[in-house]
């Protein structure tokens, strides 16, 4: 059964560079579609070129067979000569697969041709061969297009009925591709039947398995035929999106047949919304890819379809001629909606030309075979109910047999049960005291690694301990030390009090220095010992960056640098305040320090998907690659010296990743020697669901 398509509205107007363009693309597609009967005929050819070629030989069938089926739709004469060659080699040799093969590609050649009274018998024939040899992989594809072949000719029940039994054969292989195909040929009968409830389930069925084979063409083509099936129900936003998708794929590999008919459905989606032009220029695409097919059945959906385009346009003569064309095709292939639809567009043609003996006979014609469809398909309804309840009876038959079986199959497992048993508990004794040794062998294995855990644990403890003594005695003692040294001097009258005086400042600075080391070091030892507490809430980054420009304002202007907020209004974040008004003073102060007298420091924030980015710049000295490396890890402590040698002690950017990470952020830097440092670090933006907790 072929399958259908559909996609967006389009943003440009059809004019005559894209003509081109696309004339280009049916050159290219065509070359691609031709590439596979390429590679096939050079592989058969250089196989009957070897010194030892047999015509008979299996290898040799199986190309010619291949070879044959890829001139379906491009070139039936071919297939038909190359074809009756494969078959009288297989039956001279007795290869029965190979025979299948040829019957089906028979079947398929007068199956295209409408002429089911000799596809139909050549099909069963080759499905009983199928059957008696066990090829269940042909087997599946024949039940298929016979299936195709009742539903051709109206015998929806039987059509059905073949479809769930080669469902049941697909299954029992692992055959997913045919489970596929199988699956959304009963989902196209339910379509015609107008019931798109029951086929878009059975379309469900088809796009999960369609992701497990992982095909791009495969699913392309059901995204066709959902497209079609999305138009008759009128949902063209739908229709559109899967044509759209499905055009894409099979542009991108040169599929041709189905472009065609992709451009078919393309155009008859905006005929449904009577958009005329647009419909004729996808008609006339998919009419230039049809000169090089011999597909009857889908150029008779396209004949008409323009016949309907151009009566729209108000063309009545090429409408005529285009309705015709597709009434005598119809008529050959013997396909009634084709005869019901042209005959309904020629009746229109002759009335408006008030031809009112020819517009008649068009009518009757249209309304004697509607009405036959429209019973026949009342009655194609009824049979695919019965059809479909008798399978499930007869498959809740099968089931109470297979039951009945396993009872029976269940008491001689009981049975045997009982021996096993019997052997079992005369195993768990014997291996009862082997387990217990290897539970005790497990449980001081289990001791051996809590005791290493923890030695290793108590080794990074040490480790911390070290690190807050080292810190203590080489960055704090020195301060507070000189401070102590100049107070004995004054309480000892060595220094007067004018000198003393001269003092404070440098005083004022060493403990504004002592006071912000120890917030550092604390903060730094809670985080290594007890870890972070990290208590996240709605905050405004833009009241933090102030309170901390304010804060350290007076050491800047100490350097006459200046410090501008850039951020937007009200950069709102999720995340612990007290952790990042630590992240934002340390690199504040850093920044000033290494920022030599009259630099410049700004503070912007970029707002991302998720996060809000911000970005403390300053034209300092910059650092080295190296540094760079260093800075953000735990096992460095580089301690160095600002442009005014202040002292600090590489606590605050390990600090700062520590507070970072645990509310969800990163932070890196960007430097550059003699030129500056952007500091960067992310934090959480608050959405709407942190906005209704808070």
């Amino acid at each position: 059964m072929s399958q259908k398509k559909h996609c967006y509205q389009e943003l440009f107007q059809p004019g005559k560079v894209v003509v081109w363009l696309f004339m280009f693309i049916i050159a290219f597609s065509s070359y691609a579609q031709s590439g596979e009967r390429d590679s096939l005929a050079f592989r058969l050819k250089r196989l009957e070129n070897t010194n030892r070629f047999n015509p008979k030989d299996t290898t040799h069938i199986k190309l010619l067979i291949n070879l044959a089926d890829s001139y379906r739709f491009f070139n039936n004469d071919s297939l038909f000569s190359i074809n009756n060659r494969a078959m009288e080699y297989s039956k001279a040799i007795g290869f029965d697969h190979g025979e299948i093969r040829a019957l089906e590609n028979l079947g398929s050649y007068y199956s295209d041709q409408g002429n089911r009274k000799k596809s139909m018998p050549i099909l069963q024939e080759a499905w009983q061969l199928s059957k008696n040899t066990g090829d269940k992989d042909c087997e599946l594809s024949i039940i298929n297009a016979l299936s195709n072949e009742y539903y051709y000719e109206g015998n929806v029940a039987e059509a059905l009925n073949l479809y769930l039994k080669g469902i049941d054969v697909a299954k029992q292989v692992g055959s997913n591709r045919m489970l596929s195909i199988l699956n959304e040929n009963i989902a196209s009968l339910y379509a015609d039947q107008k019931d798109f409830t029951n086929a878009l389930v059975y379309y469900d069925t088809v796009q999960a398995i369609n992701r497990k084979l992982g095909d791009v063409i495969f699913h392309a083509q059901t995204q066709s035929n959902m497209a079609s099936l999305f138009k008759d129900a009128k949902n063209f936003d739908h229709a559109m999106f899967n044509i759209n998708k499905s055009i894409a794929s099979f542009e991108e590999h040169g599929v041709y047949e189905w472009l065609a008919y992709a451009y078919q459905v393309k155009g008859s989606i905006y005929l449904e919304q009577k958009k005329f032009q647009w419909a004729l220029y996808w008609y006339d695409q998919s009419s230039l890819l049809h000169k090089d097919l011999e597909d009857d059945r889908e150029k008779i959906q396209l004949l008409n379809g323009m016949a309907k385009v151009y009566y729209g346009l108000g063309k009545d003569s090429l409408s005529m001629a285009y309705a015709k064309e597709g009434l005598f095709l119809s008529k050959k292939i013997k396909s009634l909606q084709g005869q019901i639809d042209c005959s309904e567009t020629l009746y229109k043609l002759y009335k408006d030309k008030e031809n009112t003996l020819t517009a008649l006979l068009h009518l009757e014609t249209f309304k004697q075979l509607s009405d036959s469809l429209f019973r026949d398909k009342n009655r194609q309804s009824l049979s695919m109910l019965k059809t479909k309840l008798q399978y499930e009876q007869e498959k809740e038959q099968l089931i109470k047999s297979n039951r009945l079986a396993l009872a029976k199959q269940r008491s001689y497992i009981y049975f045997a049960l009982m021996i096993l048993i019997v052997l079992s508990v005369v195993t768990f004794m014997v291996r009862r005291n082997a387990h217990i040794q290897k539970k005790l062998n497990v449980e001081l294995q289990q001791k051996s690694e809590v005791v290493s855990q923890r030695e290793s644990e108590l080794h990074e403890i040490n480790k911390t301990k070290t690190k807050l003594f080292s810190i203590i005695g080489h960055d704090l003692r020195g301060p507070i030390g000189a401070l102590q040294g100049m107070l004995k001097l004054f309480t000892d009258g060595e220094i007067g009090k004018n000198e003393f005086m001269s003092f404070i400042p440098k005083f004022k600075s060493d403990v504004e220095n002592i006071s912000f080391t120890l917030n550092n070091l604390l903060s730094w030892g809670q985080t290594q010992l007890n870890g972070v507490a990290t208590k996240p809430k709605r905050i405004s980054l833009d009241k933090i960056v102030n309170s901390n420009i304010q804060l350290l304002s007076e050491v800047a202007s100490g350097k006459s640098i200046k410090i501008i907020n850039q951020l937007p209004e009200n950069p709102i974040g999720w995340a612990d305040q007290n952790h990042i008004d630590i992240v934002i003073r340390n690199l504040l102060s850093n920044a000033i320090k290494f920022t030599p007298e009259n630099g410049l420091i700004t503070i912007e924030a970029e707002e991302k998907r998720n996060d809000w980015q911000i970005m403390i710049r300053d034209t300092g000295i910059g650092m080295n690659k190296e540094i760079q490396k260093k800075i953000f890890t735990d096992t460095t402590n580089i301690t160095t010296y600002g442009t005014n040698n202040e002292k600090g002690t590489g606590l605050g950017l390990s600090l700062c990743r520590e507070m970072i990470l645990k509310n969800k952020g990163e932070i890196w830097v960007e430097s550059v020697l003699r030129k500056g440092s952007t500091f960067f670090f992310t934090v959480p933006k608050a959405q709407d669901k942190y906005q209704r907790a808070s």
